[in-house]
This record gives C-alpha cells, structure tokens and sequence, in this order.
C-alpha cells in the first residue's frame, strides 16, 4: 500500500493502482466517459483530466498510475479548465437531439455537459453525419452520430463477451464503431453493450421510442431463466413492463446480465397471453369464469381418483416456477394421495439414492477464481452465458480449461484440452481421464480405461493449480448414465482436489429439489408420467412438447389421458389439453427461486396480473379448497415460504444450508452398450415458455438456428 493525497485528503491504495482507483475508494467523483470498472484502460476520451502536483500538464486519471507521495486536485482550476476544454471537443459533433434522444434523461454526457458544457459554440462547421447500421434485432445503431469513440462496446466485446463483434475503422473525424464486413451482433450477451454506452449511440431496438426514462417506475426482480439468479430492475409504465436492465450484485451477475434476461419480457405483453380460464367443449375452446374452471377441474379429479384411484393423477412441474408454487404442487398432489409428482422433464435417468438436493458445489463468484476446469457436456456460453463470463474472466488470469463435448463448440474463451467423443461414451471418456490420473498417483481406477493422450493431458492439467472445478452441464444431468458420470467426476474430484458441481438448467432447478417436487416412493417420474402412465395429468408452467426429453410423442400419450390440466401465462398445449387456467409469470407474482449455488432470492410482483391471470400458488390453494384438502390456508406467498422454513431459527435463510446440498452419489459404476439417445437439452433461446415467446430473441441468429416453436393462438 502507498499513500496519496487526493483533494487534501489522505488515501491509502495498492501500488499500481490508477489515481481512479484512488478517487473511487476516497468517494470522489471524477467526470469520465470511456473509463468502465470492469472494462481495461482505454484513456481515450481524456475526460478525466486532473491536476497532479509536478506534472506539466493534465494527466488522465484512468491511465495515470499512482507514487508514494503524489498531490492530486481533482477540483482545481486546472484540472477544470481542461475538463471543460475537452467537453468542449466532445460536443463539437454531437447532434442537438436530446428531445428525441432515447438515451435523455440517463445520458452520461447530457449530465456532464450541464456542469463540463458552454452555452454556446464557437464552432460554426457543418457537423459530421454517420450513417446508420444494422446490427440485428437487439442493439440499435440508428443515430451512430452521436457516438463520443469512448470504444466501451468495443471492450466489452472483446474482454466480456468474448467476442470482438465491434470495432474502430478509419481515424480522426471519419472514425466510426462498426461490425465487420457488415455483420450482425450475435452475442448473447449484447445488451450489456446498451447499458455502457455513455450516449445514446447504442440504444435497445425492442424499446426504442417506447418511453422516456422519467415515465417510467423501477422494481427489483430476479431472473426466472437460467440458474445464475441474475439480480434485475424492471421498469414499467402504465401496468406494462416496457424494459428490463441489470442490478447490480457482485456475487451473482456483477453489473451484467444475459441478452435472455433482458429482452424476454416482450412476451409479457404478447397476443399469446392467456387472460382468462378456459374449457375445450366439443373441441371448441371457451372462455369461462374462475369458479366453473375450478369446479370443473375439481370434480374431474375426483372422478378419476374414485375410478382409477389416486396413482392414475400427476403433475409434471417446471423448475422455472417459483419455490412456492412448486411447494404447493407437491402438497397438492400428495394431499390427493398420489406421489406422482416431477420437475426433471429433460432427464432420461431417474436414479435415485440423492442425500441433497445437486448444486454448484461453489459460490457463483468463485468461478472467477478458478485455476483449472473441467467441462462436461456443456455449451458454456449458451446454456450459462454469464458462468461463461466468469471463467472467461479467470482465463485471463492463467486458468486453464478442459472440456469433454460431443460436438466442436465456439467457446469464445481459449480451451486448453478438448475431448470431442458421442455423448454415450462420455463415461468412458472419464474413465480414461481417471485412469490417467490412477497412473500418476499409483492409485486403483474406478473403472478399466485407456489413458489416450488427450485423457493424461486433461489429467495433469487437473492435478496442477489450486482451486479447481469439475462442472457437470445440463447434457451430463440430462445424460442416460448421469449418476456414473458424477460417480466418475466425484473420483477424479477427490483424487484431485477438485469440487464437482452441476451448473443446473433452471432458474429454479435446486429449488424444485428441495421444494418436494420428485416422485415419492411408488411414485412416477417424467418419463413414466408422459408415457400413458396417468389418466389425469397437471402441467405447471410447461409445455411438454418443447420442454421434454419425450417431445413430440408426448403431446400423442397427453392426448389419451382423460383430463389434462395446464396452468400457463400462455395460451400452451392447447391440442391436449381439457382445461387452461391462467397463471401470472414471474413480473406478476411474488415468489422465490433458489440459484445454483444455492442463493435464496426473493421478489414482489412488479406489475398487477394482466386479465383475470392470478398467482399459481393461489390457484393451486384455491383448488385445493375447492377439494377439501387440508394444509392450504396461505394468506400470502410469504406465509408458504415462512412454513416451509419454520423449523429454521431466525426465520428464512439467504443460504441453503449445506447439510441440504450434495452432489454425493452412491450409485454403482456398470457397463452398458452404447445405444443412449442424445441428452435433451434446449437451445439459449428455447429454454422456457417465456423466451420461446420473445420476439425479438427468436430473431437473433441463435433464435433462428433453435427455432422448434410455433405458438399456438386461440382466434
């Protein structure tokens, strides 16, 4: 540590620290465009310019390192006179938009040209004009006249993204930000770029000229996509969500979140949206009220439980449903005696023998930390773009990743060790791994194996470093032989001093674990359930066809089932299904999920339900209600939380305790021949109902590439 003075006062700060750095710790603003925290030192927008003690002239507090010693005045006449010289010079340009500018409001640069700006210029030249590009369906690049070359975006793409889909051409006053050759920005994690562009250069297109930044009210949320449980501030205007940008938590999502986060909410207010319950009469669908929907679906289920019995009724969940809604889709079910109850509709082994519910097996902000990482059977930057991120993060800082995947991937981060193999010899690939490393350590293999070349090689990268994670995708838990694949992975693990973690599918997948909502003993899994298994089947926020491992032939074994149940914000499996009740998403609803590393997160409903749309957790109480069943009497979605958590002292934890978490197995290592179907696992854009439903995201070309989804629309 060394010390400056900054403004008068005293600052301890790390040597080779930038005087930045300094003003930040000390909570001293200094006006910049092109510096970022989390981006590398551009130093080229000279905004920053400050008075240090013995310099000639104005140095950039970005890029200027800090001595033992040294007087910085951030304040003074000179540094002032130079910000406000360079202001100058920004604006030489910039056009006189601001009206109409979506950007006002929340523009870096209007806020420092009231402090930094003149009144008047004494430029009287035409300004430059930049043509407008177009870059696809979620980055705007209309009004690139406005742009200031701070080259954020063009950082961020390279650095974060890991994709340097931007970049500076030409020089001087003919300098633009453009794509190469005219190409479109496809990175999933582009809508970052919008976020950190000081002007109103980039701006989001699915928001653009919606509102202004004044009309609109601001809520927190969390992400009901993928497992990192990304923090969110969603804004609304008039009972409508118009958009939705990050908050930050530096344990989970930093200052980032995914294109997937970002923009799904266009199928908030889509056509698609079912507002009322509704019951199929003679093949033609009908709206009816609340109280007929229920009763009918009450006294079919009675019907059924009295002639086939209770084991002929079941539910299938999804794992992007709150903690409270499953909770009470288990009790539900169990209340009409039934155990058949499942959220792992991707999976294709059902083993049981779990002692907790599959995690991480780390905190989420570790993985940044990481020295060596194994991957198996995951496409890093689709399925988990900001865990991506993260590790993209620590192989700046030397990590070194190895992979197992059945098919060549763009990482967008450098790979050390690939090991292309079909996905049915993913445990013998392991095997081969652990062999190499019984080799080096003179110990017993788990399992006869051949150590290959690429095998010692991902071995010896495994037995080097220190903090070290072998991470098991959603195609490793969607896998035929799933367990041996952990057994394996926990081996290598302890051999190595690795921890062994699932990055998990859904937003709410460790959630659903510890919510109840697995078959009971004698009870059907997913597989079972939607093979012809059930006569009266429950679908809680699913549609089978895009969200099973079953598919197609799902929807024909739904069919022959006599009452099918779907509780949707969408109008969804309209072809099997007797009855639709609407269910409000996640921007409706209070409600929990438990994250990947096991994060509690909660969040109020930002918006009242569209239609007659309610709470899931409130038609799964009404209905039981209407069935007589005991144990529904919630007043409020905290009053499920805090009895699921009654035992615990001091109320609701932010943590799952770890006794609750374990990716143990006990499962017995056995040969089979190789004859296992392809893990099931959905494309970045096909992952649930609400971003099969996004507009704008099934324009990307990723959307393009995965599109398998019509929807379905009652006239």
């Amino acid at each position: 540590m060394i010390e400056i003075e900054l403004d008068g006062k005293k600052v301890d700060i790390v040597e080779g620290s930038m005087i930045m750095h300094a003003a930040e710790k000390a909570g001293t603003y200094i006006p910049h465009f092109c510096y970022h925290k989390k981006l590398s030192i551009a130093a080229s927008c000279r905004m920053c310019l400050v008075d240090v003690e013995k310099m000639p002239k104005p140095m950039p507090a970005c890029a200027t390192p800090v001595t033992q010693g040294m007087i910085v005045r951030t304040k003074s006449d000179k540094a002032i006179k130079a910000q406000k010289s360079v202001m100058e010079f920004l604006l030489i340009n910039h056009p006189l938009d601001c009206p109409i500018c979506d950007q006002g409001g929340e523009c870096q640069l209007q806020d420092l040209a009231v402090g930094y700006g003149g009144s008047s210029s004494r430029y009287e030249e035409e300004k430059r004009v930049v043509f407008h590009k177009d870059v696809g369906p979620l980055v705007s690049m209309e009004e690139m006249s406005r742009c200031i070359h701070c080259t954020r975006c063009v950082r961020f793409g390279q650095e974060i993204a890991g994709v340097m889909e931007l970049g500076m051409s030409h020089r001087g006053e003919h300098a633009e930000i453009e794509t190469f050759l005219g190409q479109s920005i496809d990175s999933e994690l582009s809508g970052n770029m919008i976020d950190i562009c000081p002007v109103g250069a980039l701006t989001s297109k699915p928001f653009r000229y919606s509102a202004r930044t004044w009309e609109l009210s601001r809520r927190k949320s969390i992400s009901p996509h993928d497992s990192t449980g990304s923090n969110l501030i969603v804004q609304v205007k008039n009972n409508k969500v118009m958009r939705v940008v990050p908050l930050e938590n530096e344990a989970v999502n930093e200052c980032w979140i995914a294109d997937r986060d970002r923009f799904s909410y266009e199928a908030l207010n889509s056509a698609e949206r079912l507002t009322t319950p509704m019951l199929k009469q003679g093949g033609v669908w009908k709206s009816v009220d609340w109280q007929t929907a229920l009763e009918y679906v009450a006294h079919g289920l009675q019907g059924i439980k009295s002639t086939h019995g209770a084991g002929a009724i079941g539910a299938l969940v999804s794992p992007h449903s709150t903690l409270e809604e499953l909770y009470l889709a288990g009790a539900f079910v169990r209340g009409l005696g039934s155990e058949n109850i499942d959220y792992r509709l991707r999976n294709a082994e059902f083993a049981g023998g779990q002692e907790g519910a599959r995690y991480l097996g780390m905190p989420i902000a570790e993985l940044s930390n990481l020295e060596r990482v194994l991957v198996v059977g995951s496409n890093l930057r689709k399925d988990h773009p900001l865990f991506a991120q993260r590790i993209r993060q620590a192989t700046k800082r030397g990590c070194a990743v190895s992979a197992i995947s059945a098919t060549p991937i763009t990482w967008a981060l450098p790979v050390r060790n690939t090991l292309l193999a079909p996905s049915a010899q993913w445990v013998q690939s392991l095997a081969d791994i652990a062999c190499a490393i019984a080799a080096e350590k003179g110990v017993a293999a788990p399992q006869d194996g051949q150590a290959t070349a690429i095998a010692k090689d991902i071995a010896q990268s495994l037995l080097g470093g220190e903090r070290k994670a072998i991470l098991l995708g959603n195609a490793s838990a969607h896998h035929a032989r799933a367990s041996q694949i952990l057994v394996l992975a926990n081996w290598i693990g302890a051999h190595t001093g690795a921890s062994v973690g699932y990055l998990t599918e859904a937003a709410n997948t460790v959630g659903a674990q510890l919510a109840g909502a697995l078959p009971g003993s004698g009870g059907l899994n997913a597989v079972q359930m939607l093979s012809g298994g059930l006569k009266a089947v429950i679908l809680l926020n699913n549609e089978p066809e895009f969200d099973s491992a079953s598919g197609s032939a799902a929807m024909a074994s739904l069919k022959q089932a006599e009452m099918v149940v779907t509780l949707s914000p969408f109008q969804a499996n309209m072809e099997c299904s007797d009855v639709l009740l609407p269910i409000a998403p996640f921007t409706e609803t209070p409600g929990t999920y438990i994250n990947a590393e096991g994060r509690i997160q909660s969040f109020y409903a930002v918006v009242k339900p569209l239609g007659e749309a309610r709470p899931a957790w409130k038609v799964i109480r009404a209905l039981a209600n209407v069935l007589g069943l005991a144990g529904f009497d919630f007043e409020s979605c905290q009053d499920v939380l805090s009895h699921m958590h009654e035992n615990n002292v001091g109320g609701v934890p932010v943590q799952v305790p770890g006794a609750l978490l374990s990716n143990a197995c006990n499962a017995s290592i056995v040969s089979v021949a190789h004859t296992e179907t392809e893990p099931c696992v959905a494309g970045i854009y096909q992952l649930d109902s609400i971003v099969r439903r996004a507009t704008s995201l099934q324009l990307t070309a990723d959307g393009r590439a995965s599109a398998q989804f019509v929807p379905e629309v009652v006239s």
